[in-house]
Parts: structure tokens; sequence; C-alpha cells
């Protein structure tokens, strides 16, 4: 078996490895060193979720730490598959086992282990070894990494780091293309304009996005009304989101920017790979931050059917499903670094 049909193979734990069992913060999965556990539980709520939705609930059970999907916090409006509700969820499985790494713990998780419960995305249970593609040095960036939707230097990103991040998808089984032809580069702001006035015109979506936007600062959830992206268009500076009611200060700079543009994807379009999707988006963005490098996601115009196919078509190198669209590039000096998003408390996405 080839090494990459070797990831993508879904294993699936005995009955014990899945059963939850009432816990408390007290209390553990048995196998796991409490302290560890808690530790890494309250870094993975910091991980990237669409819309800050934290769709994400972990439940202790027998020697297992079990990841679930929590369909109530599903945006159907943006996110119809609950393909970008998986990928956040992946974001918080990887955040989860660096940190479980860098305190010394080995894991070994079995992706999609029930098929009768499809909300059930993961079990992770310890391992003797820590898995050589976890980067346990990335654990200190966790609270550094966030979503910086203001426009980024002109300077451009070394070939040398983007080749970096494209190695860490390829040993996970996952595509990453880095996306420096001018034709195709147009064509993927052509696709977010195009997806952008399409929900503009929809007011289910309209009323969905100002559900989870324009949020006080001391909200637990959702995108504050300061982390918006300033107003406007610059030539070469790629198209962002545009959230009501959002305060768009920001640098004054009419420079273009040279953000790297790279485009994970995945060779079947299924909640698995969504899941693994998920996983390197975490390990690009706190490998980015390693760097210095700041970056936010542009999904808009994967969230549209006919934008993704013509993202498929006309992009994408290979026959492969675009899944994730990542900006990256030097921070603005002249951005004033906002505070942290806040995250719900871990006593609500834990079940005891």
């Amino acid at each position: 078996m080839h090494r990459e049909d070797m990831r993508h193979e879904v294993m699936r734990p005995s009955a014990s490895d899945t059963t939850a069992q009432a816990s408390t913060p007290g209390s553990t999965a048995e196998g796991f060193d409490e302290r560890d556990l808690w530790a890494a539980l309250g870094k993975a709520i910091q991980a990237p979720s669409i819309h800050n939705s934290q769709p994400w609930r972990w439940r202790l059970g027998s020697g297992a730490v079990n990841l679930y999907a929590d369909a109530t916090r599903r945006l159907p409006q943006t996110d119809p598959q609950g393909r970008d509700l998986v990928i956040s969820c992946g974001a918080a499985l990887h955040h989860l086992l660096v940190v479980l790494a860098d305190r010394g713990q080995g894991a070994r998780v079995y992706r999609l282990p029930d098929c009768a419960r499809p909300d059930h995305l993961a079990t992770v249970v310890p391992a003797p070894t820590i898995d050589v593609d976890v980067d346990a040095a990335l654990a200190t960036e966790i609270d550094r990494r966030h979503t910086d939707r203001h426009p980024f230097r002109s300077w451009p990103v070394p070939p040398e780091l983007t080749g970096q991040l494209a190695e860490i998808a390829d040993r996970q089984g996952v595509g990453l293309e880095i996306v420096t032809d001018p034709r195709a580069r147009r064509r993927i702001f052509r696709a977010i304009e195009t997806a952008a006035r399409q929900q503009e015109s929809d007011p289910a979506y309209l009323a969905e996005l100002a559900e989870w936007s324009d949020r006080p600062a001391t909200a637990q959830d959702g995108v504050p009304a300061q982390l918006a992206p300033p107003p406007g268009q610059v030539p070469g500076r790629m198209p962002m989101r545009a959230f009501p009611g959002m305060d768009s200060r920001g640098p004054a700079s009419s420079e273009p920017e040279s953000a790297a543009l790279l485009l994970i994807t995945s060779s079947t379009d299924t909640p698995v790979q969504w899941l693994r999707v998920g996983e390197v988006t975490s390990a690009v963005l706190l490998t980015a931050t390693r760097h210095g490098l700041a970056a936010s996601p542009l999904t808009q115009p994967l969230e549209i059917g006919d934008t993704r196919a013509f993202l498929r078509d006309r992009v994408v190198r290979t026959s492969a499903h675009p899944q994730m669209v990542l900006r990256i590039g030097w921070p603005h000096p002249d951005v004033t670094p906002r505070p942290a998003t806040r995250r719900r408390q871990l006593t609500e996405v834990v079940d005891r």
C-alpha cells in the first residue's frame, strides 16, 4: 500500500475506544495525562473556523477523546454541504495533536470511525510514539496565529517558504498548489467577485452573515466588528468578503500586495478528506505564523457550486477538488495588532 493510500485508510477502533462516558474537568480519558489532555483541549478550541462558529464537540470516553461535528453550528446558507464545518473541526483536531506532542504525548487518530454516526469525526487514543508528521514546535504559534483580513505588504513570499508549506500538505496526502500564474490568479479574483454577487443577492445568506458578524468584542463566537477588512479594492489586491456593520479602519496604503495564493485540494470530495484538509490548513497557518507571515482564508468561491466548479476546471492543475484558498503575506506595519478572537468556554464544548 502506498503512503498516500495509508494516509486515507479509515481505521476503526473497538467499541470501547468510542464509548462516550460522563467526565468532568477533574477526570480524564484513561491513558492520557489529565493536565496534558486539558491543556491540549484548551488550545484545540483556538483553531480557526468558518465565521468563528466553533462547530466542534469533544467527548471524553473510555481510553479515548472523541471529536464530533456540532450540527447546531452549521451555516446552511454559507456551507450547505457542511464541508467547511468538517474542515474547521479538522483544524481543531490538528491543534490538539500538536499540543499533545509538545507535551511528549503520542496519539493515534481513527478518522470517521463509525459509519452509523457521520458526525463522529475522529477518535484519538494514546500512542507510545509521536507521529513524525506532527510538528510539536508549532504549539507555541497557536496563541499568535490569527486571521488578518487587512492588506499585506508588497514584499513577495519567498518560494522556499511556499515550498515548505506544499511539502507539509504532500506528507498528509493532500494537494497544495501555489498559484503564481497571473491568469489563474485573475480567475480566482473573478470567482470571488462572482460568488460575492450571488450571495449578496440572497436574503437568507445576508441574514445568516449578519447573525454571525458585527459581534461585540466580548462575544464568545462569531466575527467581531473590528476584524473586518478595509473597504474598497486596490488593483492587485485580492477581494475580501464584506461583513455587514464592520469597523473598516485599516492602513491607508494603496500599494498592491504580493500575497501568495495557496489552493488546497483533495483527490476525493469526501468527509474524511475534508477532515484532512482541515488538519493541513492548521499546519500551514501555524507554520506561516512561525515565519512571521499573516494569512486569511478566501472561501467564498468554494461556497457556490458554479464558482467552485470554475476553480476546479480553470485553476486546479490536476483533476483534484478545490477545498480551501489561503492568502498569505507579510503583515502591514501600520496595522494595529488585534486582540485574539474570543472562544467559548472549554466546559461548553467538552461533554462531562
